[in-house]
Formats: structure tokens, sequence, C-alpha cells
């Protein structure tokens, strides 16, 4: 039965692992990547200490792409330009 389930999307967990965090000019960078329909939305939550507090701001495109894997390297790629155009006002 649990294969009927799986066959027909009603069992187990078809979301990709998590890709691993990168570091740029002091941010950290997660890519998360956002399932739309049969696509992944580019997304990313970056995170900066600032005064002894943890600042954290969730990025989201309109550009999607077919595989998990790529839309995961463009979203660290289009949140270190984010970083490297606005700062740390992308907290404010």
């Amino acid at each position: 039965m649990s294969f009927l389930k799986k066959l027909f999307g009603g069992g187990g967990d078809s979301s990709p692992p998590p890709a691993p965090p990168e570091h740029h000019n002091g941010y950290t960078i997660r890519p998360e990547p956002v399932k739309d329909g049969g696509t992944w939305r580019i997304g990313a939550q970056i995170e900066k200490e600032i005064d002894g507090a943890l600042k954290s701001h969730f990025m989201m495109r309109a550009d999607s792409l077919q595989d998990y894997g790529d839309a995961a390297k463009a979203s660290v790629s289009k949140a270190k330009m984010l970083v490297d155009q606005q700062g740390d006002s992308i907290f404010k």
C-alpha cells in the first residue's frame, strides 16, 4: 500500500536535503529555493551578527529553475550580489 501512496504523491518526504550554507563578507547565506509547481524559485536566508544580535533576511526572487541544485547555486549567487550592493541595509 505504501508503494501506491508514494507513486501517487501521498507518502514520503520528497524534499531534497538542504544545501550547505556559504559565508560571504561576514554574512551567512543559506540557500532555500522554494518549490513552485514543477520548478524552484530562487530564495535564500541571509544572516549576520550585528552588535551581538543575529539579524536575518529572507530573499526571494521571481526567477525559477527546473533543478533544485541549480536553483540553490543561483540563490547563493543572487544573495551575494544583494549583500555586495546593499550590505547591512537589507536588515532594515
